[in-house]
């Protein structure tokens, strides 16, 4: 039996209210999992707001959105902010990371609200906190000396490869990246994205990308 795409689009469309003009209109789309897209577009296109639309943030106007065979548009809004906790994790454009929270706590959060990213992230055997410092690890941030800071005290290069650790901690199977390099200088960028990609690609995370 073929395998569930991991996000499938059909007949999608979406206004802000009744009486705005459409501001998407997408007929088709599907992502592989595993698959990695990148997403472009001029300012205001409706970048953004797909990812919202893809993560049930945002309801579509008409279609329906199919993440892991689940149409997450006709879930109860309880139903999808428990889908979106255990399948998956969001980089965002300005972080949102709890700036009085630590590395740690900012990491691990995610598995406070899904007992099953809790679960995949203990698999193994190791602590929560262990599976937290092999992703910093990844990531170059597993200084000792930085894991117990407030995230407000970190640099934003730092911060957002907190952001990052958090978005992956418990391998949700979808990755959802909304301009995340866009506070950083060029070489932090390149630096950035080949970790992203390369965790992604040890996980199996399928990653949308903007």
């Amino acid at each position: 039996m073929p395998q569930t795409a991991a996000i499938e689009v059909k007949d999608l469309r979406f206004r802000w209210r009744t009486g705005l003009p459409e501001v998407l209109r997408i007929t088709s789309l599907e992502v592989a999992r595993g698959e990695r897209i990148f997403i472009r577009g001029a300012s205001g296109s409706g970048k953004s707001t797909l990812l919202a639309l893809l993560a049930g943030v945002n309801l579509p106007t008409g279609g329906d959105v199919e993440i892991l065979g689940e149409t997450v548009n006709r879930l109860s809004s309880a139903g999808r902010d428990h889908f979106r906790s255990d399948h998956i994790g969001f980089i965002f454009q300005l972080f949102n990371l709890i700036p009085y929270l630590s590395v740690m706590d900012n990491v691990t959060l995610p598995c406070r609200f899904s007992r099953l990213r809790k679960e995949k992230a203990t698999a193994s055997g190791n602590s929560l906190q262990a599976e937290a410092m092999r992703l910093l690890a990844h990531l170059d941030m597993a200084d000792e000396a930085l894991i117990h800071r407030p995230v407000v005290e970190l640099s934003v290069g730092q911060q957002q490869r907190v952001a990052t650790a958090r978005a992956l901690i418990g391998a949700p199977e979808i990755i959802i990246a909304d301009e995340p390099t866009s506070a950083l200088d060029s070489e932090m960028r390149q630096v950035f994205l080949h970790l992203l990609f390369q965790e992604c690609e040890e996980t199996g995370s399928t990653l949308l990308f903007v």
